[in-house]
């Protein structure tokens, strides 16, 4: 197999269900669309966290959380566990980035050799409050996700649209002056992200009137998993709503910046064919996680639910099969051997991916396990999430786990978990787990880091307004 360049395409909070190659009905993404024409779809892509710090450090090392203890928005990636960046650097590549990587700082050696206009954590710490438990945080007042709903632009659409604007750059730029060895090209961008501000065009095409309000709202009868119901007490924000029409306007510009996002990834892609890197270049779409969009009166991320932990993953390129559906489960612990494997170096490596050109390349592995898991803010005790086959098992540290079958069950609307029936397949998930990873210690480690860093700070009431406030605001700027 021949080696290329490498183009990763990464938004951050987009669950995949929302564009047109995975079937939604109304989100309009063509530019997702085409790229999935010409490459390989993931069907069923998780991420290792479902929130950005976490997950980004999986990305970058192709190791669970538990192994790199960056558990939550304040303990972010420094580069002391070497990832695909570096072993690419090391062995003579050009490796750099543009936009939102929401690692430590610029100046951590996190695998690039150049970073333009990077974002990493918020105010250069992170969201440390959301870090303080046993017992959580009394914030002196209420944590508001969402200010701004609707038509407008933000300075994060500003950001994406400037990042895009750089990618293309740097695309006639390498044209112009070749490398000696392939390159990488990792572009980040911050929609759908909240706030869900979208430029008017985006969000003119979804009309309020054919938004479909969320599914299994706790107060059409939905009783929620006593876990998930402690950590929306910490940072629930359904509450937040005046009334119906303001959740389908969050909903529709949720929608209005998938399409946004797509619009700013066509242009790199265009850029790629136009400089003539379209058949020497393999390229990657994907996300950090999902997100809830009201789905059990949830917002944002943070569970273990598909609304949460699902990704889009895209891979197109040379030896990649064109307008193929995998239905082989995969993660983005799998980035790290692709990322490698597409350059043309050695793919091993202390991590538990696949390349995933050759994921694409063979058939299906139905029943490859993949893992998913979350110790963040608002968490009471660590949770963990594994997907095999049809089955899809949620493990509570000290309540009871959730087991859903989603091949008959996709929306996860019942709960197996106690069917007697099914407990030889609860009990062979959790005989898998217990041998993935020792609950219990790893629960007791993230909070104990947890502790220790709201100490390095001063303590509680001196942790608690880092990060508070505000989104991590854009390169030069106040968060908004």
């Amino acid at each position: 197999m021949a080696a290329t360049n490498l183009l990763i395409l990464m938004s951050d909070e987009h669950d995949p269900r929302y564009s047109g190659c995975y079937g939604h009905p109304q989100v309009q993404t063509p530019n997702i669309d085409r790229l999935a024409e010409r490459g390989t779809r993931f069907e069923t892509a998780y991420t290792p966290c479902p929130i950005c710090v976490p997950a980004r450090a999986s990305f970058a090392t192709g190791r669970p959380v538990h192994e790199t203890r960056c558990w939550d928005n304040a303990h972010g990636y420094d580069g002391e566990i070497s990832g695909w960046g570096q072993r690419l650097i090391e062995t003579g590549h050009r490796v750099e980035s543009i936009g939102k990587l929401h690692y430590k700082n610029a100046d951590a050696p996190t695998g690039f050799s150049k970073q333009h206009q990077p974002m990493h954590l918020k105010q250069g710490v992170g969201t440390v409050w959301g870090a303080i438990k046993e017992p959580f945080a009394n914030l002196p007042e209420p944590w508001r996700m969402f200010k701004k709903i609707g038509p407008g632009v933000s300075n994060y659409n500003l950001y994406d649209r400037k990042n895009a604007t750089a990618a293309c750059e740097w695309l006639k730029a390498r044209a112009a002056t070749p490398d000696d060895k392939p390159w990488a090209l990792y572009v980040g961008f911050v929609a759908p992200h909240y706030p869900l501000m979208v430029p008017s065009r985006f969000f003119e095409m979804y009309p309020l009137a054919d938004i479909p309000l969320p599914k299994m709202h706790p107060r059409d009868g939905h009783k929620r998993h006593p876990w998930v119901e402690t950590l929306d007490g910490v940072i629930g924000q359904d509450h937040f709503f005046a009334d119906d029409n303001e959740r389908k306007l969050a909903i529709a510009a949720y929608w209005g910046l998938c399409s946004f996002v797509d619009a700013e990834i066509g242009l790199v892609l265009d850029a790629l064919r136009e400089s003539g890197f379209q058949e020497n270049t393999r390229v990657i779409y994907t996300s950090d996680h999902g997100d809830n969009l009201g789905a059990r009166g949830l917002w944002g991320k943070s569970v273990l639910y598909e609304e949460s932990t699902r990704i889009p993953l895209i891979a197109a390129g040379p030896d990649i099969p064109a307008g193929k559906v995998s239905q082989t489960p995969a993660t983005l612990l799998d980035i790290h051997p692709t990322a490698l494997n597409a350059l043309g170096e050695d793919t091993r490596g202390p991590t538990e991916g696949d390349s995933l050109i050759d994921l694409a390349d063979a058939p299906d592995a139905r029943d490859r396990l993949v893992a998913s898991e979350y110790h963040a803010m608002g968490a009471p005790t660590s949770s963990f999430m594994l997907r095999r086959g049809d089955w899809k098992y949620h493990y509570y540290e000290g309540y009871a786990p959730e087991l859903f079958n989603m091949s008959s069950d996709p929306e996860e609307e019942n709960d197996l978990a106690a069917a007697p029936e099914y407990k030889p397949v609860l009990d062979d998930f959790e005989k898998t787990l217990r041998k993935r990873v020792d609950t219990a210690a790893v629960d007791r480690r993230a909070k104990d880091d947890m502790a220790a860093l709201i100490n390095s700070y001063g303590g509680r009431e001196k942790a608690i307004d880092l990060g508070r406030t505000g989104s991590t605001p854009v390169p030069g700027q106040a968060p908004e």
